[in-house]
This record gives C-alpha cells, sequence and structure tokens, in this order.
C-alpha cells in the first residue's frame, strides 16, 4: 500500500475514477499497527480499489475536512467524492472491515 505524500498526491488519487480506498493511521497509533497485521489479506481479495494510507497528522486538514476523529479510519473515494467511511471504532478486526468493504454502496 503507498502512502500519501502530498496534497496534490491525495487529490489526484481520489479524483480517479476507480475506488479507492484511503487509510487515514498515524505513526503513534496502536490500532493502526494492529490494522497493518491483517490489512494485506484484505486488500488482496479487494484489488478491485485503489489502497493508499495517509498519516492524519501529517496533513490534519484533510482530516478535518473528511471528518476523521479516530483513526485509522477507511475512507472510500471515486471521483473526488467520499462515499463511505469506517470509522476507527469500528475497524478494529478484519471481521470490521471485511464487513465494512462487502457493504460499501458501489
Amino acid at each position: 500500500m503507498k502512502e500519501i505524500q502530498t496534497l496534490e498526491e491525495f487529490n489526484e488519487v481520489i479524483s480517479a475514477d476507480k475506488e479507492t480506498i484511503m487509510i487515514f493511521t498515524a505513526g503513534w497509533c496502536p490500532d493502526c499497527r494492529r490494522l497493518e497485521v491483517f490489512i494485506g489479506d484484505i486488500i488482496e481479495e479487494h484489488n478491485d480499489k485503489a489502497w493508499y494510507e495517509i498519516d492524519r497528522d501529517k496533513f490534519p486538514e484533510l482530516a478535518e475536512k473528511y471528518e476523521v476523529m479516530g483513526i485509522p479510519s477507511l475512507l472510500l473515494f471515486k471521483n473526488g467524492e467520499k462515499l463511505a467511511h469506517l470509522h476507527s471504532a469500528n475497524a478494529k478486526t478484519p471481521e470490521d472491515v471485511r464487513a465494512y468493504l462487502e457493504s460499501l454502496p458501489v
């Protein structure tokens, strides 16, 4: 999974005509480290989507704009629009993340 480095890159990625999952994370976040343990298998299962991560602390304006109040949070974007949001409280287990992905509106 590629990490977003610039605001321009973020905007380019979310504007794509492909479903994109953006995972908001931070280096100090224990739940984010736990997510790293199982997210690889889930990415393989859902390889029809583009997967990126972004450090919330490096881009606080984006976290605020997209209402990321806790991390990790998984947001679905397509054509520049946020279509879904898995809040951190519901992103603790592989089952949580899989259920979210199966329920996506697109």
